[in-house]
């Protein structure tokens, strides 16, 4: 039988019952020697951690997150909370020996997220940061073909993070539900919030950033806020682009806005390299765009045949798929957080770590805050 394993959630929100449902589902899927037990989830509302905690089977709630990590019954701190509150319950839930698994980005700033890596290293406690689309098969399976040598020495990368529901001027700031748009409680716009994401798999794919140069603009420049019911100044970057140097030798474009009309969650990544690329967009997540520049021989000269192929990520020999459905049936996006806590958990299983960990994330971080950094005085800045 698995051993419990005792979950405290800190947030109710809409990672709260992604992460919950992972939770949920992992053991009906995965065969793991660890299983979650609902135990506990947090709010500072007592009436929504109470709907909470009744709608995902959470058998109590705490409305502080301090007395939860006091608990001798949790064995790890899931933290979906806004990112103003990461390092301060990060830290004490370390200090306390807890597991953690927190939501991106890790800090509200390079600063932060430092102390955060140093303590729980110090505390020597599991950690993953829950950079989900790592666990998206096509992309995984996009890591393995560039682990195989298939798209050779790598030249350009090119990554776009586009949504739209901003646009409208009368969107407040601010609050329980648009706590993103406030700089005191997000850290950063688009930066923090899309672009660590396609960073991060940009550091999976194709190693580490070295040097970026990096505009931001802010569309709507004052909203009112939720809490205080005035217009206040807007100080989070609505878009950003920036340009990157890969430690490889290759460069990369980076655009990411929640102004692009019509895009709901269009976050596409394309690696060209000498024998090959790859492409792929969330919106059609079933699929990664493959094109080797091989003859049926093997060598590295065109055909006829030549040419981008599809292929439909649901086969069994692909990445977590012979966890699912039988060929040609798709997942969809709750099953990445379903995948990754099942890494997490055979980690546990074996006493080996799981990334993208703190460490991970520290590094995305710094990318973040150097791109921020270059927008404000138009400069490189190298990442340290």
């Amino acid at each position: 039988m698995p051993k419990p394993l005792n979950i405290g959630m800190i947030g109710y929100g809409f990672m709260g019952r992604t992460h919950s449902n992972a939770y949920r589902k992992v053991n009906n899927f995965f065969d793991l020697g660890h299983k979650p037990v609902l135990k506990a989830c947090c709010a500072r509302s007592e009436d929504k951690a109470k709907a909470f905690a009744d709608q995902w089977g959470y058998e109590s709630i705490e409305t502080d997150w301090r007395k939860l990590i006091e608990r001798k019954d949790i064995d790890v701190i899931d933290i979906g909370s806004p990112n103003n509150t990461h390092f301060e319950i990060a830290t004490a839930a370390a200090e306390a020996g807890k597991m953690i698994l927190c939501e991106k980005p890790l800090a509200m700033n390079v600063a932060e997220a430092q102390k955060m890596v140093e303590t729980v290293k110090k505390a020597g406690v599991p950690n993953m940061v829950w950079f989900n689309y790592r666990r998206v098969p096509a992309i995984s399976l996009a890591k393995q073909i560039v682990d195989e040598g298939r798209i050779g020495r790598p030249f350009h990368y090119r990554a776009t993070y586009l949504q739209d529901w901003t646009i409208a001027e009368d969107v407040p700031q601010g609050g329980a539900a648009l706590w993103r748009l406030d700089a005191a409680v997000a850290g950063s716009g688009v930066t923090g919030d899309l672009l660590a994401h396609s960073i991060d798999t940009a550091y999976w794919l194709n190693g580490p950033i070295t040097e970026v140069t990096a505009a931001t603009e802010t569309f709507v420049k004052e909203r009112v806020h939720q809490e205080t019911g005035k217009k206040e100044a807007v100080k989070i970057d609505d878009a950003c682009m920036f340009l990157a140097k890969f430690a490889n030798g290759s460069i990369g474009t980076f655009e990411s806005t929640r102004y692009a009309r019509g895009r709901k969650n269009y976050n596409t990544f394309e690696l060209d390299g000498e024998a090959g690329s790859v492409f792929f967009n969330l919106e059609d997540p079933q699929l990664l765009s493959f094109f080797e520049y091989r003859n049926p021989e093997g060598q590295k000269t065109p055909s006829h045949l030549t040419g981008w192929r599809d292929i439909h990520v649901t086969n069994s020999e692909h990445p977590y798929m012979d966890k699912w459905w039988v060929p040609g049936c798709t997942i969809g996006y709750e099953h990445t957080f379903i995948n990754a806590l099942a890494d997490f958990i055979g980690g546990l299983d074996k006493g080996e770590p799981v990334k993208p960990d703190f460490e991970d994330a520290l590094y995305t971080q710094k990318v973040c805050d150097a791109v921020l950094e270059s927008a404000k005085d138009g400069q490189w800045k190298k990442i340290g």
